[in-house]
This record gives structure tokens, sequence and C-alpha cells, in this order.
């Protein structure tokens, strides 16, 4: 099975921590040279330091926050002129959480830039690069929300939703060109996120985070929650060569909880 990413180049977004990062290291791992695309500068150099070399690659990054389409533009647009990049890992911080019916105007509109607009920007941006070489990488790091609606993410799960039906429609549209759309669904993973959410639980519900997260586990077939690297292991993948015939799927990574076929 050919996974080798050498010679290409991946645009990888938020990818200073948990996820993000995790999938840059696998796909530095194969070869491939990585562009880290983030807000905090500090954290992304630290990021490049962390990210193996098997093919002396030279990895480096740019700034940009995703609240902000504009500057993921211009950053996007620096990134294409210096490289020509056909592995986008489209990967963005969730919406706080809550229900739906306590979302503002403000809260739908912010996540939309964050995770719609800013995808179709770095689309954009990255798309001739990949029809010349009719070859290209997209993939989405998204939820298992996408299949069925998690409690008190009411926003997370509207937006989440959004970017799977984006992420179809453009499968459908650039697989002609020997590009290929697909989007990883994590289920309860290790970050810095579920430990927020984990600690919400227990103060919503009275409970130690202990056990919030035994009850997380226990509803879970594998009985354990995910690492990062067990998503970036599916995201690579994708990633690579070996995936050429797969398209338009959301994959769910996520030890067996989501209950859809």
């Amino acid at each position: 099975m050919n996974l080798s990413l050498r010679n290409k180049h991946a645009l990888v977004c938020g990818s200073t921590q948990g996820i993000g990062l995790a999938v840059a290291k696998e796909l530095a791992s194969f070869g491939a040279t990585c562009i880290l695309l983030a807000r905090n500068e500090q954290k992304l150099q630290a990021a490049v330091d962390e990210l193996p070399v098997p093919d002396q690659q030279s990895h480096t990054y740019e700034v940009a926050d995703f609240s902000d389409p504009e500057a993921v533009r211009l950053a996007v647009a620096r990134v294409v002129e210096r490289f020509s990049v056909t592995i986008l890992i489209n990967n963005t911080g969730g919406p706080a959480a809550g229900p739906i019916t306590d979302a503002s105007k403000d809260d739908l509109e912010n996540a939309f830039k964050q995770h719609v607009i800013c995808n179709q920007l770095l689309v954009n941006a990255v798309l001739p690069a990949m029809k010349g070489a009719v070859h290209g990488r997209i993939v989405n790091i998204i939820s298992t929300s996408v299949k069925t609606p998690l409690p008190n993410l009411g926003v997370s799960n509207t937006i989440r939703a959004a970017v799977a039906s984006w992420a179809k429609t453009l499968a459908n549209e650039i697989g002609q060109f020997g590009i290929t759309v697909n989007n990883v669904l994590p289920g309860s993973t290790y970050t810095s996120r579920l430990g927020a959410l984990m600690e919400q639980n227990a103060q919503a519900s009275g409970q130690s985070v202990e056990e919030v997260e035994k009850r997380m586990k226990n509803a879970i077939p594998l009985k354990r929650i995910g690492q990062p690297e067990e998503i970036a292991n599916v995201v690579a993948f994708l990633a690579s060569p070996a995936a050429s015939y797969v398209n338009g799927v959301s994959i769910p990574v996520d030890g067996g909880k989501t209950p859809s076929m």
C-alpha cells in the first residue's frame, strides 16, 4: 500500500495542538512538507520544531485567526505563492457548548465564518495547483455530530452539518480533476476541548470530572476515549495515494459509538 507523501506540500489548519498537530506529525512522517496555519505564532514555532523530517523537509507556518476570514485569505495567498499545495487539512476549533435555543445571531454567524467561509477561502486558494497537478486531497476534520447531533452542542451540530454538505458538494464538483474530498469525524478524543467539555458537564451534573469521563467511556463500545494519533492515522490514509478511490465520504473515528451505520 502506497502511503508515501514525499514531495507533497500539506497545509494543515489548527495544527498547534491536539488532533491538528497529530495530523501534521503523521503527514510529515510519511514525507510531506507541512505548512501549519493557526493563530498563535509562538505555538506554531514550537509545533514546527516537533515535526518529523525523514526526507529533510523544511516545515514552516503562517499565522491567521479563523475568526477573521480576511486574515485567513491573506495567509493562504502567501502560502500558495511559495508552495504547490496538494493536501489541505481543514481543522478549526469547535463553537462554544450550549443548546441551540440559547444561540445568538452572532454565535451562528461567527461559526459559519470560521468553519464554512474560511474553508471555502482555503479551497479557492489551493484549487489551481491541485487542478494543475491533476491530484489533490482535501480532508475536513469535523465531528460525529454530522451523523447524530450531540447534546448541548447546538451551534456545533448545525455548522458541522453545513461543512459536511459543503464537502459533499465540493467532492462531486472537483472529483473530475483527480481531487478527493473527505471528512473525518472524531468521536471523544483526548484534547483540550474534550477536557473543557467534561468540566462543563461535571459542573452541570454535580458529578466529578472522573465520573463524567467514566460515563463517556462506558457509552463507547471500545470502552475508552481515543487519542489524537488515532484520528491522524485515518487522515493520513485519506491524504495518501492509497485512498485514490475514496471520495465524498464521512468516516467516524469514534470507537463505534455513533449509532448509525
